[in-house]
């Protein structure tokens, strides 16, 4: 190969220090010297069998080029330097490869990045219907009651032995029914508001404004075979498991510490929480009803506590939030709900009063 003449310029690091020489570029048969601009002065002969592009060719504008066995560095700014010694050197003949446009790149990037969160949104959101029963029973319990003592921590708890037991009981017996193999424990705090609502490991907790404000012991069964279906399919510890799943896909995405990810993701997590809370509620209405009808019990109280809800305020809090609400619309659920006043009553009379005055 004949020497060529003189190149464009390049820069030439020589791998121990920063300093970037401007330097000219000629090859022979057998190596590539590179010469000083400033002086002519030979700042390295690299023989042509050991040179070999460094980084990415796809990607990298300028991608530089090295030797076996050294640490310099060659980097050809020019488009027309870089075509010439690939056109002379067969094995650098990536130096001409046109790197992709960045705009595309970072579309590239950018929908890579958006299937794999979808990826991990569908295993996270969906992954948890099978990996919630799968966890340790021992351990959804301690998460229950950890939890529990949390929110009673600044409250009153009930301790009436009778109105405790005919509430525990019936909760047990819907379980049983359900084919749900662990205890269930229900827990009664004074006070309001008027709610109830279901914990990791089969743990209830009932607001006593909600036993003194039902009309009958068929509202409160109603409401208490409602969060029995939360229990059955592991509603609680789903959610746990989802919120787990957002979070960690969260960090993996931004390094622990984005806080526009995070902000995105925050949005993101809360409209899947707010979905998965609809379908479970639905979900849990109709497991209660069905618990009370196999029983054969009264299962008009789920859908006459919410008409009694209703009565007192007749804004649909949930229908006027729309997407936002975490639980249907109250009138849908009364609609689907709705159940004749036949069957036996949830407690005897003595139960009924017992669990009246469980706070007194």
């Amino acid at each position: 190969m004949a020497a060529s003449g003189p190149a464009p310029r390049a820069r030439f690091y020589d791998g121990v220090t920063a300093q970037a020489h401007g330097a000219d570029v000629r090859a022979t048969a057998s190596e590539l010297v590179i010469v000083r601009r400033a002086d002519s002065f030979i700042l390295a002969r690299w023989p042509i069998a050991d040179l070999f592009v460094l980084g990415d060719v796809e990607h990298e504008g300028v991608p530089a080029v090295a030797c076996r066995g050294s640490d310099a560095r060659l980097v050809a700014d020019d488009l027309e330097l870089r075509r010439q010694l690939a056109q002379l050197i067969p094995h650098l003949a990536g130096l001409a490869a046109s790197p992709a446009a960045p705009g595309a790149r970072i579309a590239g990037l950018g929908a890579a990045l958006v299937a794999l969160l979808g990826v991990f949104w569908f295993a996270v959101d969906y992954g948890s219907e099978y990996a919630a029963p799968l966890l340790p029973h021992s351990l959804q319990v301690k998460l229950g009651e950890s939890v529990y003592e949390e929110i009673a921590a600044d409250k009153e708890e009930c301790h009436g032995k009778a109105g405790l037991a005919a509430i525990n009981g019936l909760a047990n017996r819907l379980a049983e029914a359900a084919g749900y193999e662990h205890p269930i424990t229900v827990h009664v705090v004074a006070g309001g508001p008027v709610n109830a609502f279901t914990l990791p490991g089969g743990i209830l907790v009932f607001f006593f404004d909600l036993i003194e404000q039902a009309k009958d012991s068929s509202q409160v069964a109603g409401v208490l075979a409602h969060e029995i279906g939360h229990v059955v399919h592991h509603h609680p510890t789903k959610g746990l498991i989802r919120q787990y799943g957002i979070d960690l896909m969260l960090n993996l995405v931004s390094g622990g510490y984005s806080d526009i990810v995070s902000t995105l993701g925050s949005g993101g997590s809360l409209l899947l929480a707010l979905r998965n809370g609809r379908a479970f509620e639905r979900e849990a209405d109709a497991t209660g009803v069905a618990l009370l009808e196999k029983l054969e019990i009264r299962a008009d109280g789920v859908a006459s506590f919410f008409e009694q809800m209703m009565k007192e305020d007749s804004t649909d809090m949930a229908a006027a939030a729309g997407i936002w609400s975490s639980h249907p619309p109250t009138a849908e659920r009364i609609a689907a709900t709705k159940r004749p006043p036949i069957g036996r009553p949830a407690f005897t009379d003595a139960e009924w009063r017992a669990l009246r005055n469980v706070c007194r």
